[in-house]
């Protein structure tokens, strides 16, 4: 009786051991499967949306031309005031048109464009410096969510602003890959939220995401600096390169 249930034990532990084995093998290839997903979504969405301006730029050249001619007509006629309020009207288009900004990194080229064709046709204004910098050091799906929510932060706070303005300053710095978020803001957050706890009254959503690129920056040894400077706040993220 004692050797059967020993055997039974046995037979028990190296079933289990198996099934762990099996299991863990199987949270692996669910990993692989849903990071190989992500990245052929976001792939498709990014072929949309560079087509999507591409064909703003075909149309853009050829409203140029007929552009060109009104101008010319203009000033054939001596119009000349006439001119210049046409040409205001068409430079002030030309501003509201988004160019596709391409950094040779490209989990980083579609979470650029993205979320800057999205605050471009929410009217924000922004200014953008990026090296080309390959975040190697960080996995592909904790990098876009270190920059998708820092740029998330930013864009829903702007949308509450009178005036709407974000600057991104993405390169290296004293051995770190740096990463500057500023939006520009009416009057101090820190001041009337200094630990940025987020609730409904709050309308700015600066603290929205804060939490998780922490979280994402302590894990790779990083550093997080929230500070305002020039009516502007600031995240600035900073990952050992």
């Amino acid at each position: 009786m004692h050797n059967k249930y020993k055997k039974l034990q046995e037979e028990y532990e190296r079933l289990e051991k198996e099934y762990m084995q099996v299991t863990a093998k199987n949270l692996d290839l669910e990993y692989q499967y849903q990071t190989l997903r992500s990245e052929y979504e976001n792939d498709l969405s990014q072929r949309k949306e560079i087509e999507e301006l591409h064909e703003n730029t075909r149309r853009l050249k050829h409203d140029m031309k007929n552009h060109i001619m009104v101008l010319v007509s203009y000033l054939n006629n001596n119009e000349i005031e006439s001119a210049k309020e046409y040409l205001s009207v068409v430079l002030d288009n030309l501003n509201k048109v988004y160019s596709y900004i391409h950094t040779g990194n490209e989990i980083m080229n579609y979470i650029i464009n993205t979320k800057l064709l999205y605050a471009s046709k929410n009217g924000i204004q922004f200014h953008v410096e990026i090296e080309n910098l390959p975040f190697r050091q960080m996995g592909s799906v904790d990098f876009s969510a270190l920059l998708g929510n820092a740029l998330d932060n930013a864009i829903e706070a702007c949308l509450h602003e009178k005036e709407k303005f974000i600057s991104i300053v993405i390169k290296k710095k004293r051995g770190y890959d740096t990463i500057l978020i500023k939006n520009k803001i009416e009057k101090s957050v820190l001041d009337e939220n200094p630990e940025l706890a987020t609730s409904k009254e709050d309308k700015g959503n600066h603290g929205i995401g804060l939490g998780q690129i922490r979280l994402l920056t302590e894990k790779y040894n990083g550093l997080l600096d929230i500070y305002e400077e020039n009516g502007m706040f600031c995240v600035n993220i900073m990952i050992p390169s």
